[in-house]
């Protein structure tokens, strides 16, 4: 199964602009840019053909081209990162059985989540669409609410079925839950989304054949496009093993990230 990693930047993001720019300290002082940071972290994924960035700016392609980077040109046309994903297979004549959206701002994202993601496509061939979610700890717990209580958006979260297929994906903690009524030995029934996507060509081709979803657009999130028409969306349980998982949504997020990069380098 010929499977490739695109990762989709954007400069004029409406809540961060120039965010794939940003420049993160790591341990030893020195400084790398968001978007280096996650094509090396893409880069360390298993069982991949190839990695590409896909981005409408020259900025962000000039940077990824002087750090190695396979660049591929699409246009501002593109409302989301599927979206670009799709164009960017279209304008490269990519032939893969599997594409991954790798997100530009989520440099932590370990190399076994999107592993797991794409095993579970491998085994089964239904499948067209799937997604990785993180069950919260009480600190990632405290991370998302503390963030919403300030009117921040942060991390999404994910309701899904017995079978794993997603019910719904929201800017919103979900579900709602008394935190105090709980015992601490009992696990939360709380998702993180992980923002990294695993299509067959066929799930994208029709992706760019619906409308944008009025719920993707008040939330905010492309994935609400398959479920709003009839998709199916798998989600994929990925295992921490111990490292902390968080994307830049904010300027406040810098410092979140700068303070454990150093263990995904």
């Amino acid at each position: 199964m010929k499977t490739v990693v695109i990762i989709p930047a954007r400069y004029q993001s409406s809540r961060y602009p120039g965010k794939p720019l940003v420049n993160l300290t790591l341990p030893d002082g020195t400084q790398k840019t968001l978007i280096n940071l996650s094509w090396q972290a893409a880069k360390k994924i298993q069982g991949v053909d190839a990695v590409y960035i896909a981005t409408d700016d020259n900025r962000i392609s000039n940077e990824a081209v002087g750090f190695g980077a396979n660049v591929i040109m699409t246009s501002s046309n593109c409302k989301n990162g599927t979206e670009r994903c799709a164009e960017a297979v279209k304008n490269a004549g990519l032939d893969a059985d599997l594409i991954v959206n790798f997100q530009g701002d989520a440099p932590l994202t370990p190399h076994w989540f999107v592993e797991a993601l794409i095993g579970s496509m491998a085994s089964v061939s239904a499948v067209q669409m799937a997604t990785p979610v993180l069950r919260l700890d009480r600190q990632a717990y405290g991370n998302f609410t503390k963030d919403r209580k300030n009117g921040l958006v942060g991390g999404t979260t994910a309701v899904f079925d017995k079978n794993h297929r997603a019910l719904y994906f929201s800017k919103e903690v979900l579900p709602f839950l008394d935190i105090s009524t709980l015992s601490t030995e009992v696990p939360l029934p709380v998702y993180h989304h992980v923002g990294v996507y695993a299509y067959r060509p066929q799930a994208l081709a029709d992706y760019i054949s619906w409308e944008e979803s009025a719920l993707e657009r008040l939330e905010g999130l492309e994935q609400l496009r398959f479920l709003d028409n009839g998709s199916t969306v798998e989600c994929v349980e990925v295992e921490a093993q111990g490292r902390m998982f968080w994307e830049l949504n904010n300027p406040e997020d810098v410092a979140r990230i700068e303070s454990v990069i150093g263990e995904s380098l």
